[in-house]
């Protein structure tokens, strides 16, 4: 059985976010995903509209996520790939090379991200309709 890895905060879910999600479910039989806690993105200066508990359980929803796990650092990822035997580590492109550490301990991936649509062209264009 082929485990993939994927990380993000998963805020504002959209169809950027699930073509990255599925996609990495192609590429094997187990998807987890390392879900961006609220204390983490605290840390980040990054503020999630949802909560940790309700971003989970709208990902755990999605039928081709088979785990949810909680990220509380950068730090973790090794220790992640380990302990959840992973395969395949997979992020956007916009990430693009700054996970290849990974690769002393599984294959990594760098998908390409859905063009047009993104958490924050969202967020800006609901602050330019509200301001009219």
């Amino acid at each position: 059985m082929k485990r993939i890895l994927t990380y993000g905060t998963y805020d504002l879910l959209h169809f950027g976010h699930i073509n990255l999600l599925k996609r990495a479910k192609e590429l094997g039989d187990h998807l987890i995903v390392g879900l961006s806690t609220d204390e983490f993105n605290k840390g980040k200066n990054k503020q999630a509209y949802h909560s940790f508990e309700d971003r989970k359980m709208i990902l755990e929803s999605i039928s081709f996520v088979d785990q949810v796990i909680p990220e509380n650092s950068w730090n973790q990822k090794i220790d992640d790939v380990i302990k959840h035997d992973i395969d395949i580590f997979v992020m956007g492109d916009d990430w693009g090379g700054r996970f290849d550490f990974l690769t002393k301990y599984c294959e990594v991936i760098y998908l390409p991200r859905t063009i047009g649509i993104s958490t924050s062209k969202i967020k800006n264009d609901l602050k330019v309709a509200e301001n009219g």
